[in-house]
C-alpha cells in the first residue's frame, strides 16, 4: 500500500501505485478492465484448484502435483546467462529427504524465507540426480508451533498476455489484506441474514483466499446474491416510476366491445389464449401503461391474442401500431389484418423501408391526420416523421429482434401507449425475471386444436439423395416444401458450408429440374421477397429455398417437409422456429436436420435434443443451459447486463430470492429511502442508473 495507515481512499488509487503492482504491470491489468486498488477487490476469480494431499518426499512421483511441509535449510541466487534471476531454496522435509524450490525473476521471496522459516509448498515436483525440484511452487509461511492441515484452494484468475497466473496471485496476496477492511458495507444486517450471505469484509477474504471450497463458495454466493439483487432493486424501481407517472388510455373491454372483438377473431379461442386476453383487458382497462410479454410456442396462436388487443384499442378511439423484424414478416401480418378485417372500418397501413417515397409520405400522413387505426411495418415506424394522431397500443413481435431502446423509442412523454411484445421463442424463466423482470408475462403453451404433429430426424449428408426421394414422394401428394440455409451466398468456393444461391442452382437443376424452385433471403429488394411468397403461399412454387429469413412468422399450411442444411450452425431455439413453419395445417410435417460433413449428430447435443422434443419451453431451458443467455437472445439484442459472478444458468435459486426479497424491501420502503438502504440504493443507481430501460418494453 502507499500509506502506513490506509484509508477509504486508497481504495481510489490507481493501481500503478501498490508496491505489488507498479508501472509495468499496471498496464496489464488495465487490459482486464483493472485501473483502481478497489478494482482488485472485484476481481473474482474464475475457478480453483482443488488442494493437493500433504506428503512425504518418499510419495513423491514425477509430474504429480503434491503438497509437503519443510524448513528452510539454505538459499542461493545467481543470474543465468539469459539474463533471468534464479533463487534456488533447499528445504528440509518433514520426514526426511530435501527438496529444492527454485523461482525465476522473483528476487523478493529471499525476504521471507529465511533459514529456519517454516513452509508448506505445493508443486510438481522433478526427479534430480541429487534430489527432488520444484520450480515456481506456490508457498505458505506457517508459525513457529503451526500445524499445517493441507493447501488451501488456488485461486485462478482471469489473465491477459504479458501477465501469468502466480503473477496475480502475488498482486492479491500482497494488495489486498489492507484494502478488504476498507470496504463499506452496503447490505444492511437484516438483509444479510434474510439472504443467509456472510458480511463483504469475510466475503471478499473468502472468495479470494478461501480455507476450503466450501468457503469459496460462501464468498461466491454473497456477491451472487447481491449482483441479483441490485439487478431486481433496478428493475422494480424503474417499474414504479413508470407507473407512477405514466398515463395511458384506458381501453376497457366492456361486455358489448370484447362480444363484437370475439366475433371479428377467424375462430374460437383455446383455454390459455383466452386466459392472455383476459390479463391484456385487464391491464389495457387502466391508465397505468400495459407492460406485457406474451410467450408461446411456435403456432400457439399469439397473433390472434394480439390482433385482440389491436382491435380493443381501436375501439376506443386509439390508434394500434405492430412492429415486425423483418419486411417479409411486416407484409404478412398486413395481408392477414387485411383479410380479416375486410368486411369492418378497421383501416389497416403498412410502413416499411421498401415503399416508394410517394407512398411512404401518403401513409405518414394518413397516421398523423387519424386516418389509420392499424399500422404495420417495420423498425421504419421508429422514424422521427412518423407522428401518431392518438397511439393507445404498441405491439411488438419477436421482442428480440430489437435492440431495447428500439422497443422504447415509441414511449415519449407526450405519447404513454400500452405495450405488448410478443415472442416465439419462449423466454427460459431466469431470463424472463432479469432481462424481461419489468414485463408481466402471458405464457400459451396449447396449440389451436387440429394441428398435425410433425416429424423430426437428424441425417448426415451422405443420406440426402434418399432424402430428396422423400420429398419428391410429398410433392406429388400435392404438399410444398422448404430448403434452409444458412449463408446467402457462398464465401469461399473450398468451403463446405451450403449457401441458398448454391443449393438453389444444384435443386432447380440437378435434383428438381421438374419442379417449381424459388429462391428467398434477406438481400432480395421487398418486391421480388412479396412476389417470391405470393407464388409459394399460392403453390406456384413447389420447394422455397431461403435463408433464416424465414425463421418467423411465415405462415403455408400447405408447405409440410423441411430440410435444413448445416443445422448444427443453428441454436436449438432457432431450429425450432424453422420447425414451426411446417406445423400450420392439417397435414403431418417432416423435417430433416442435416449437420455440417464431419459433425456426428450423436456428438451434437443441440441436434439430439432438437430431434427428441417439439416443446419449445423445455428446448428453451436447454438452450439456455448450452449456449448461455448472451447467445440465446443475443447479448447487445436482448438487454441483458453483464454479470460479473451470477450465472442465469446455475444460480436460478437466488434469482428466485433477489426478486422476492427486492419486492419486500420496496414494499416496505417504495423508495428506499431509509438509511439503512442508502448505500445499496446508491449502487443500484450507479450500476443501471443509465440503463433504466432494461427490461422495460421488452
Amino acid at each position: 500500500m502507499s500509506t502506513a495507515n490506509p484509508t477509504r481512499q486508497d481504495l481510489l488509487q490507481e493501481v500503478r501505485f501498490l508496491k505489488s503492482v507498479g508501472m509495468s504491470r499496471a498496464p496489464l491489468l488495465g487490459r482486464l478492465g483493472i485501473y483502481r486498488a478497489m478494482d482488485l477487490l472485484f476481481f473474482f476469480p474464475r475457478a480453483y484448484e482443488a488442494p493437493a494431499p500433504i506428503q512425504g518426499v518418499e510419495l513423491f512421483t514425477n509430474g504429480t502435483q503434491v503438497t509437503f511441509v519443510g524448513t528452510v535449510q539454505e538459499l542461493d541466487e545467481r543470474v543465468t546467462q539469459n539474463g533471468k534471476h534464479m533463487l534456488g531454496v533447499q528445504i528440509a522435509a518433514d520426514g526426511g529427504g530435501f527438496v529444492r524450490l527454485l523461482w525465476f525473476n522473483q528476487p523478493f521471496r529471499k525476504d521471507s524465507l529465511k533459514p529456519g522459516t517454516r513452509i508448506t509448498a505445493t508443486g510438481l515436483p522433478r526427479s534430480t540426480v541429487l534430489n527432488w525440484e520444484m520450480v515456481q511452487p506456490q508457498i505458505r509461511l506457517l508459525e513457529a508451533d503451526e500445524v499445517p492441515e493441507g493447501r488451501r484452494p488456488l485461486a485462478i484468475y482471469p489473465l491477459t498476455e504479458g501477465l501469468k497466473a502466480a503473477g496475480m496471485r502475488f498482486i492479491m496476496q500482497e494488495s489486498l489484506p489492507d484494502l478488504i477492511p476498507l470496504i463499506e458495507e452496503v447490505l444492511p444486517t437484516e438483509l444479510r441474514e434474510r439472504l443467509g450471505v456472510l458480511d463483504i469484509a469475510s466475503a471478499l477474504h473468502a472468495i479470494h483466499f478461501p480455507d476450503s471450497l466450501a468457503e469459496a463458495e460462501q464468498g461466491q454466493a454473497r456477491f451472487k446474491a447481491q449482483e441479483l439483487l441490485v439487478l431486481q432493486l433496478a428493475l422494480s424501481l424503474q417499474r414504479a416510476a413508470r407507473e407512477g407517472s405514466a398515463k395511458a388510455p384506458v381501453c376497457e373491454p366492456s361486455g358489448k366491445i370484447h362480444s363484437r372483438i370475439l366475433n371479428r377473431l377467424p375462430f374460437q379461442l383455446t383455454q390459455d389464449q383466452a386466459t392472455s386476453v383476459a390479463e391484456i383487458g385487464r391491464d389495457m382497462a387502466r391508465d397505468i401503461p400495459m407492460n406485457r410479454l406474451l410467450q408461446g410456442d411456435v403456432g400457439s396462436g399469439k397473433t390472434v391474442v394480439a390482433q385482440y388487443a389491436m382491435l380493443l384499442c381501436v375501439a376506443h378511439g386509439c390508434q394500434a401500431t405492430l412492429m415486425a423484424p423483418t419486411e417479409v414478416l411486416a407484409r404478412q401480418h398486413a395481408g392477414t389484418l387485411d383479410r380479416s378485417l375486410a368486411s369492418s372500418r378497421v383501416r389497416v397501413a403498412l410502413l416499411t423501408g421498401s415503399l416508394s417515397t410517394r407512398q411512404r409520405r401518403e401513409t405518414i400522413e394518413r397516421v398523423a391526420s387519424g386516418e389509420v387505426d392499424l399500422l404495420v411495418g417495420t423498425q421504419a415506424i421508429l422514424s422521427d416523421e412518423v407522428v401518431f394522431h392518438q397511439l393507445g397500443l404498441v405491439i411488438v413481435d419477436e421482442q428480440h429482434k430489437f435492440g431495447v431502446m428500439q422497443r422504447a423509442k415509441l414511449r415519449t412523454d407526450a405519447s404513454q401507449p400500452h405495450y405488448l411484445v410478443l415472442s416465439a421463442t419462449p423466454i427460459p424463466r431466469t431470463i424472463a425475471m432479469t432481462a424481461f423482470g419489468d414485463l408481466d408475462v402471458s405464457t400459451i403453451r396449447s396449440k389451436p386444436p387440429g394441428r398435425a404433429p410433425v416429424h423430426t430426424y437428424v441425417a448426415p449428408k451422405d443420406s440426402l439423395d434418399s432424402w430428396w426421394r422423400f420429398v419428391e414422394e410429398q410433392l406429388k401428394q400435392g404438399r410444398q416444401a422448404y430448403v434452409i440455409a444458412p449463408r446467402v451466398a457462398e464465401v469461399d468456393p473450398e468451403s463446405d458450408v451450403a449457401s441458398a444461391e448454391g443449393f438453389y442452382e444444384h435443386l432447380r437443376k440437378q435434383v428438381f429440374g421438374h419442379r417449381a424452385v424459388g429462391l428467398l433471403h434477406g438481400r432480395m429488394d421487398g418486391a421480388d421477397k412479396e412476389s417470391v411468397l405470393e407464388q409459394f403461399a399460392s403453390g406456384d412454387l413447389d420447394i422455397l429455398v431461403a435463408t433464416t429469413v424465414v425463421e418467423v412468422g411465415i405462415d403455408v399450411p400447405n408447405a409440410t417437409v423441411m430440410t435444413i442444411l448445416d443445422a448444427n450452425r443453428l441454436g436449438l431455439s432457432q431450429l425450432h422456429q424453422l420447425r414451426g413453419r411446417v406445423s400450420r395445417g392439417t397435414h403431418a410435417g417432416f423435417v430433416c436436420a442435416v449437420p455440417t460433413s464431419g459433425c456426428e449428430p450423436q456428438d451434437n447435443a443441440r441436434l439430439q435434443a432438437f430431434e427428441q422434443s417439439d416443446d419449445g419451453f423445455e428446448l428453451a431451458e436447454m438452450d439456455l443451459r448450452l449456449r448461455g443467455p448472451g447467445d440465446l437472445l443475443g447479448t447487445s439484442q436482448s438487454g441483458l447486463p453483464p454479470l460479473r459472478i451470477a450465472n442465469l444458468v446455475d444460480d436460478a435459486q437466488w434469482v428466485a430470492l433477489a426478486q422476492e426479497v427486492a419486492r419486500e424491501i420496496l414494499q416496505q420502503d417504495p423508495n428506499m429511502e431509509s438509511p439503512a438502504f442508502a448505500k445499496l440504493k446508491q449502487q443500484t443507481l450507479r450500476r443501471y442508473g443509465e440503463s433504466m430501460q432494461l427490461g422495460d418494453v421488452g
